[in-house]
């Protein structure tokens, strides 16, 4: 570990100092909550763009991590972000790095590295923020003209409103906000006239879908999924699988929260709430069909029968770059669509007796009130334990439903009481696993 902290904070300063030589670009300004990842790479990406295409000036922040690797990893992120900011802004700016992890104490050399790492951004003249508050300063900062927002969680609802009310654009990328709050973010988006972009790929696929089709009545919402790395498997089959077998997503790279989702197909249920919110449609409306190319992202059926879709190679920079110059589709570099290659495309129907996340995920839409902040806050409780081998595959379904039965109903649950039923779910599940 020691020669992980040198390594760090040699990379760390050399990052800072290297910094400040990088060309400056001017125009739209992005807040970004979230980790390193596709979003990084399409920021970087555009640093070469002409002004007149409206480059991207990144404003990053990472959201707080209480394990020491991951303590790491967001450390290593917030300097990317800060190189990035530098190359494409000459100007001061602020920097948000990753919250100290207080249990383990100011003295803890991964929490000394950042204090250190903290006091150089300080000298060199920016500003520095972390934990909740700098999560809400940096969505709201006066300089930017859209929020994305990429962190996993819950953590993620109060600064989309603190944004929604500074009328900032949301490019969507968080889920579990609409999941759980989706009956106070869009109310409230719509009172401030902001829009809410989808960046997850089929939320995404489904908007572009509708572009040209406003007044047109939605019929159904064709929602593709690829069936993770367990597509056809049985529930015997699956009583063994450890967090590596389930980290090995067929089509998608992705963080290892989301492809454990996709692993138990919770990721479409969590996909159904979120459409639910994002398109105005009843859970009746949406229909997931299995289709393991990954080729079509999505598609609506309108009530003449036509059906619109979205194709294209599973690359998130797509979706979301099309959420930050939306309406606009400029130049993308990178792998095109072959059908000729591909050949063919397949669909199945899921099977919700064996991933039965997707079958709990429906009945929680259908509940409503805290309900769905209940699932969500169960499923990322029970990802934790799986990931560190705390419990067994097929148990994490198990810890949702019981949470789901247990937990006592809210209604129509304010901000507050989301969060208190996210906390009632965790002392619940630590209390019995």
């Amino acid at each position: 570990m020691k020669d992980k902290l040198a390594k760090i904070r040699q990379e760390a300063i050399e990052r800072i100092k290297n910094a400040k030589t990088m060309e400056t670009l001017n125009e739209l300004k992005v807040a970004y909550l979230g980790k390193k990842g596709q979003m990084t790479e399409v920021l970087k990406g555009m640093k070469n763009v002409e002004a007149s295409e409206r480059p991207i000036i990144g404003q990053m922040v990472n959201e707080t991590r209480n394990e020491i690797e991951n303590c790491f990893d967001e450390m290593q992120f917030a300097l990317e972000s800060a190189l990035l900011e530098a190359k494409v802004k000459a100007e001061t700016i602020d920097v948000t790095l990753p919250g100290r992890t207080k249990d383990l104490g100011h003295q803890h050399p991964c929490n000394m590295i950042l204090k250190e790492v903290e006091d150089i951004f300080i000298g060199m003249g920016y500003e520095v923020v972390s934990g909740p508050e700098g999560l809400i300063e940096t969505a709201t900062d006066p300089q930017a003209d859209i929020l994305v927002t990429a962190v996993v969680g819950m953590v993620g609802i109060l600064p989309t409103i603190a944004a929604i009310k500074a009328g900032k654009d949301i490019a969507l990328a968080n889920k579990e906000t609409l999941v759980t709050a989706g009956h106070i973010i869009m109310p409230l988006a719509a009172e401030h006239k902001v829009s809410i972009l989808p960046v997850d790929s089929e939320h995404s696929a489904i908007f572009q879908s509708l572009q040209g089709n406003e007044g047109n009545r939605i019929e159904r919402i064709l929602l593709t999924a690829s069936g993770g790395p367990f597509r056809g498997r049985t529930l015997q089959q699956l009583a063994d699988v450890t967090a590596a077998d389930a980290l090995k997503h067929p089509n998608w790279s992705m963080g290892k929260k989301i492809t454990i989702d996709s692993a138990t197909l919770v990721n479409k249920g969590l996909e159904v709430m979120e459409a639910k919110w994002l398109f105005g449609v009843s859970e009746e409306q949406i229909e997931i069909l299995v289709h393991p190319q990954s080729v079509i992202h999505s598609a609506v059926q309108y009530e003449d029968g036509a059906v619109m879709a979205q194709l294209g190679t599973p690359d998130m920079k797509i979706p979301i770059q099309y959420a930050l110059y939306y309406p606009h589709r400029p130049h993308l570099p990178g792998k095109r669509l072959d059908l000729f290659a591909l050949g063919a495309l397949t669909f199945e129907r899921p099977d919700p007796d064996t991933f039965q996340g997707l079958k709990l995920a429906r009945e929680a839409l259908k509940a409503g009130g805290n309900v769905p902040a209940v699932f969500n806050a169960a499923n990322e409780y029970a990802v934790a334990l799986f990931l560190n081998g705390a419990i067994r595959f097929l148990e994490i379904p198990e810890i949702i439903e019981s949470c789901m039965r247990e937990i006592p109903f809210c209604e129509n649950p304010d901000v507050s009481q989301i969060l208190a039923a996210q906390a009632q779910t965790e002392e619940f599940i630590r209390g019995r696993w």
